[in-house]
């Protein structure tokens, strides 16, 4: 092909130059003559090889943008598979779709879901939040327990004395730890321990009569007052946020108090929390008197017929004197226009403290009376023993955990359940 193309190229190329450069006034074709000249014969072979050079182009197989021949069989293939195809790309589009989806409910959640849908998976769950949440304790506390009993044969004062150290690192406290020691002393000697097998199921009953019954909220009046305090981040704002969802959804109509006027955006946060438990609240703007922010929730929660008031509180530090002074004046405005209101105090501490969390409630002792305990964070230690050592220690009840950020990663507590949790 490349001789033909040439011999064509010198053809029309003398063609051209002759048909150019001459001028016939008879129309004549010019004689061809000399070096470039071309016979009759040459011109004959020349059109045939035209004519098969044009023929070859016609049926040759086309290029495709990247030089290559293109596969015409499997064009008409794909025109075959067409409907499969369109198919396979409709399915991932609809599985894509419901992927994302799925994504954008897990991030955001489902505003349309019921209350009753929120309480069953609550029911469900919670049981498995509250044993993961412990996961840290029992691992750190009764899974060393059985660790100690593998290197003892029978149950002795040497056994006694690494149980001993044991508890004392799990936030049981120094005088709950003793006590428990000499429980099982006594045990021992009148012969109801012997066996190291039974340490564990005796430990469970020492530490359950230890925390003693669960203890609900007292709010049996309408309104009732819960005065919520605690210093801040212990989850105080969370936790009004939880506490009154859950109270909402047992029939109460509540309102809650934006009386933690001093830290910034104090009272917007508790708003969203008030948003997503869908209850109302009170509030003013920052740096309000608390004491009239109170006063103005009073009046609404009457107005309203409301059956619970939540008093949100300054994140308030044990030696902060002043902020002791401002809660005494909050309870005087509740003393005097709510006198006869069923009241409970709760004070809101962080597990993760460890014995801080008893200085702490020794200290809001002195400027209220607290009635109970919210327990937060509890997920995040190891010293879940802390529980045992408030009640010991303070005889003040632990009424409501939390083991999550989620509203609702909180429940009252539950002795029993709380300690199967941690031997399970």
């Amino acid at each position: 092909m490349v001789n033909g193309m040439a011999f064509l190229s010198k053809l029309f190329g003398k063609r051209n130059k002759d048909e150019n450069d001459s001028e016939n006034i008879n129309g004549t074709a010019p004689e061809l003559d000399g070096e470039d000249g071309l016979t009759d014969e040459e011109i004959e072979a020349a059109e045939k090889l035209e004519n098969e050079l044009k023929e070859e182009y016609i049926n040759a197989t086309p290029l495709d943008l990247d030089g290559d021949f293109i596969d015409f069989e499997s064009l008409i293939d794909d025109d075959d598979n067409e409907t499969d195809d369109e198919e396979q790309l409709d399915e991932i589009s609809e599985t894509e779709d419901s992927d994302t989806l799925r994504d954008v409910e897990t991030l955001y959640g489902d505003e349309d879901t019921s209350d009753e849908d929120d309480e069953d998976e609550e029911k469900i769950s919670f049981w498995e939040r509250l044993k993961l949440g412990l996961a840290k304790t029992k691992k750190a506390l009764f899974g060393s327990v059985n660790d100690i009993l593998k290197n003892f044969v029978r149950v002795d004062e040497d056994l006694l004395e690494e149980l001993e150290e044991l508890l004392i690192m799990a936030d049981i406290g120094v005088s709950a730890t003793e006590e428990i020691i000499d429980e099982l002393r006594d045990r021992i000697r009148d012969g109801r321990l012997k066996e190291k097998e039974q340490v564990v199921d005796t430990l469970k009953e020492i530490l359950s009569e230890m925390i003693g019954e669960h203890q609900p909220l007292m709010l049996d009046t309408t309104p009732s007052v819960l005065l919520v305090i605690g210093v801040n981040g212990a989850g105080k704002t969370t936790s009004i946020g939880k506490i009154s969802k859950r109270l909402r959804l047992a029939g109460k109509k509540v309102v809650v108090a934006a009386a933690d006027t001093f830290r910034a955006a104090a009272i917007d946060q508790l708003e969203v929390w008030c948003n997503r438990a869908k209850v109302d609240i009170v509030k003013q703007q920052e740096g309000s008197d608390p004491a009239a922010v109170v006063f103005d929730a009073i009046s609404y929660a009457k107005s309203k017929k409301a059956d619970v008031l939540v008093i949100d509180t300054a994140g308030r530090l044990h030696n902060k004197t002043n902020l002791m002074n401002e809660l005494a004046k909050i309870n005087r405005v509740i003393d005097r226009e709510l006198p006869d209101a069923a009241r409970e105090t709760l004070l809101v501490l962080d597990a993760t403290t460890g014995q801080n969390a008893v200085i702490q409630a020794k200290e809001f002792g002195k400027a209220a009376s607290i009635t109970g305990i919210t327990l937060n964070k509890l997920d995040g230690t190891a010293k879940g023993g802390i529980v045992i050592s408030i009640k010991r220690e303070l005889g003040i009840p632990v009424k409501f955990i939390g083991v999550g950020e989620k509203i609702d990663d909180m429940q009252e507590f539950d002795a029993a359940q709380f300690i199967d949790a941690l031997f399970e």
